[in-house]
């Protein structure tokens, strides 16, 4: 007897391949990442101290799927993911063409800062960069905390300016200042005739001092959760964040930075700066150009 096919059977699809390594992502799964990379954005904010971002950090760390899916959300925001861990949160940098790109343009005009300045601010985060990691294996340390002062950044770079105007004369170069020239040959001249404090009548440091300059700079990094302030003895003092460690390993490779170390004035663990220079065993052969913590457009 032969049997014949049901024609009014529906047809059967055709089964689906299996994804192996890839489970369906839920809104659900989208609205955790989007909620963990919001956190990351908040700088300030310390995992220990919120048991949400707590709980997103540790499914990222244990979820391959979720922190593939977080990872794509931050990069689809042009942030750069630079570490996720317990000591850092989820820690972003911007790319240039982020919409959260902090520009040099934004942060003058947060700090009030004249335009003819800017280049004066710009070896100021040069300087605290330098002065917060002095050593390869700083840097390259989690554990690590720099500690830097607004009198001790100072120091640091007046002795800079001391070792430029040095090899200035050695190479016969004229010592005017030159607005147009590039890199720190151009800031040296200028921050050197600048005056460290001024005062105010009512003994208020002045904003163009070179200590002014100085202190609206770890200010601003104090706000983006780069650095922590701990006391007010030489003018302010500040301690590093794991954020403020990744955000140097992750820009350094300038060339202003290079220059900077290559001057050997050696910063100290109390957050001063040494004149003398440094042994040959200890010479500063740091990683190069630990830059601003935004861009230059």
């Amino acid at each position: 007897m032969t049997e014949y096919e049901d024609i009014d059977a529906p047809a059967q699809p055709d089964a689906e391949p299996e994804r192996v390594g890839t489970p369906n992502v839920t809104p659900a799964d989208a609205a955790d990442a989007a909620r963990l990379v919001a956190y990351g954005l908040q700088p300030k904010l310390q995992p220990a101290r919120d048991a949400e971002y707590a709980e997103l950090l540790r499914r990222h760390r244990e979820d391959p799927a979720f922190a593939r899916l977080a990872d794509a959300v931050a990069a689809g925001l042009g942030l750069v993911v630079l570490e996720v861990s317990t000591r850092a949160g989820m820690a972003v940098t911007a790319a240039e063409d982020s919409v959260f790109a902090v520009r040099m343009g934004d942060y003058a005009r947060r700090a009030t800062v004249d335009s003819g300045d800017r280049f004066l601010h710009g070896l100021a985060h040069l300087a605290v960069a330098a002065m917060s990691f002095p050593r390869p294996e700083d840097l390259a340390d989690d554990g690590y905390i720099g500690r830097v002062t607004v009198n001790g950044v100072d120091a640091f770079v007046r002795q800079a300016c001391r070792r430029l105007e040095e090899r200035a004369a050695e190479q016969g170069e004229n010592t005017d200042p030159s607005t147009d020239a590039p890199g720190l040959e151009a800031a040296w001249r200028v921050y050197a005739r600048r005056s460290a404090t001024g005062a105010t009548k009512d003994a208020r440091r002045l904003a163009g001092s070179t200590t002014g300059i100085i202190a609206k700079a770890v200010t601003f990094l104090v706000d983006s959760g780069f650095l922590q302030r701990t006391g007010d003895e030489s003018g302010g003092t500040y301690r590093t964040t794991a954020r403020y460690q990744l955000q140097v390993r992750d820009i350094a490779g300038s060339a202003a930075m290079a220059e900077l170390l290559e001057l050997g004035i050696v910063p100290v663990a109390d957050g001063g700066a040494t004149l003398l220079p440094p042994d040959e065993a200890d010479a500063l052969d740091l990683v190069a150009d630990a830059g601003l913590p935004f861009h230059s457009a």
